[in-house]
C-alpha cells in the first residue's frame, strides 16, 4: 500500500474504520421503498392475473355445432326453458337433448323433411349423426364451476334471479361467452344484496326486461314476497 494511502487511513498510529458516504443513508429508504412497491406490484399482477375475472371472463370455447343464441333466443324469441328444460326443477340447466334439436331440424325423409329447418345444412351434420347413432353431441361447457362449489339453478330462477344476471345477454351472442367471473366474491355480493338482481318470476327468461319501478323497490318487494334470506354460510355452496 502506498505511503499516502497509509497516511489517509491511519491517524495517531490507530487504524481508522471505513465509513460509508453520507449519501448511502439517503439511498437506503429509497431502496426499501422501491423494493416494497415492486413487491406489491408483482403481487398485484399475480393476484389479478390468476383471478376469475381474468382467467374465466371471456371464455368462449369452439362448439361442434355453431348454435346461435342471437338467432334462437334473440330473433326467434325462443324461451330459454325450451332447450334448458330442467332449469326450474333441478340443480343443473341441462344441455338440450338431440331430440330437442331434431324437432325443428329433422333430417328424415318424407313430408316432415319438407317443413324442417335447414335439415340438410352441413353445419348441423353432428346433430343428424347424433340422432342416427344415439350418441350425444359433444358440447363444451362454458360456465363450469369447480367441483367443490355447489350451485342450484332451480333455487335461483324460482326466487327471481334472471338468466341474464349470470349469463349476460345471450340473446345477442352468436356463440356463448362467459361474461361474469362466477367467483365466490361475486356470488357473495349478490347474496348479501339480492335486491339489485331480482325480477318478477314471469320475467326470468326475458333478456330485455326493464323494470317499470326502481330496482330497489321491486327487489325489496320480492325479497319479502318470496321470503328470500340474504344471509348464507359456507355449507350453502361447499357441501
Amino acid at each position: 500500500m502506498a505511503d499516502d494511502a497509509k497516511r489517509n487511513i491511519r491517524k495517531s498510529g490507530t487504524l481508522m474504520r471505513f465509513r460509508f458516504p453520507l449519501w448511502i443513508d439517503r439511498l437506503i429508504p429509497v431502496t426499501l421503498a422501491i423494493a416494497a412497491i415492486g413487491t406489491s406490484y408483482i403481487g398485484g399482477v399475480v393476484v389479478y392475473g390468476l383471478s376469475p375475472s381474468t382467467l374465466d371472463v371471456g371464455y368462449q370455447p369452439k362448439q361442434p355445432v355453431p348454435f346461435s343464441h342471437a338467432l334462437h333466443a334473440g330473433n326467434l324469441k325462443m324461451d330459454c326453458r325450451y332447450c334448458h328444460q330442467t332449469v326450474e326443477k333441478a340443480a343443473h340447466a341441462a344441455v338440450p337433448a338431440t331430440a330437442t334439436c331434431i324437432k325443428c331440424h329433422s333430417g328424415t325423409e318424407g313430408p316432415s323433411a319438407t317443413i324442417a329447418i335447414h335439415s340438410k345444412s352441413p353445419k348441423l351434420l353432428p346433430v343428424r349423426e347424433s340422432a342416427a347413432s344415439g350418441s350425444s353431441v359433444p358440447w363444451t361447457k362454458v360456465h363450469d364451476l369447480p367441483d367443490y362449489a355447489y350451485f342450484n339453478h332451480s333455487a335461483h330462477v324460482t326466487r327471481g334471479v334472471g338468466c341474464v344476471s349470470c349469463h349476460g345477454r345471450v340473446d345477442k351472442m352468436q356463440e356463448v361467452v362467459q361474461v361474469a367471473p362466477l367467483s365466490m366474491g361475486w356470488c357473495l355480493d349478490c347474496h348479501r344484496n339480492p335486491e339489485k338482481h331480482l325480477r318478477p318470476l314471469d320475467k326470468i327468461t326475458a333478456m330485455d326486461w326493464v323494470p317499470e319501478e326502481p330496482q330497489e323497490v321491486i327487489g325489496a318487494y320480492l325479497v319479502e314476497k318470496l321470503q328470500i334470506q340474504s344471509k348464507t354460510n359456507c355449507s350453502t355452496c361447499h357441501r
